[in-house]
């Protein structure tokens, strides 16, 4: 059985907050520097990255919908 799922338009607007954003970057720098990341960091770090990549694939979808109406 198909399920069609209904996304809103603004979807292809989803993107993390700045602040978000910016705190995510700060610890891929402090990794990127040779300084490692404290486990709670880490944690932290891959929640914001698992984030960016499920708003990204809403994203993708919601363009690939608008394409296809």
């Amino acid at each position: 059985m198909l399920t069609t799922i209904e996304l809103p338009q603004e979807v292809v607007h989803f993107e993390l907050p700045e602040a978000v954003q910016s705190r995510l970057q700060f610890l891929l720098d402090k990794q990127d520097e040779g300084e490692a990341l404290t486990p709670e960091e880490l944690a932290e770090a891959e929640g914001l990255v698992d984030l960016a990549e499920f708003l990204s694939y809403l994203r993708l979808k919601g363009r690939r919908v608008q394409q296809d109406t």
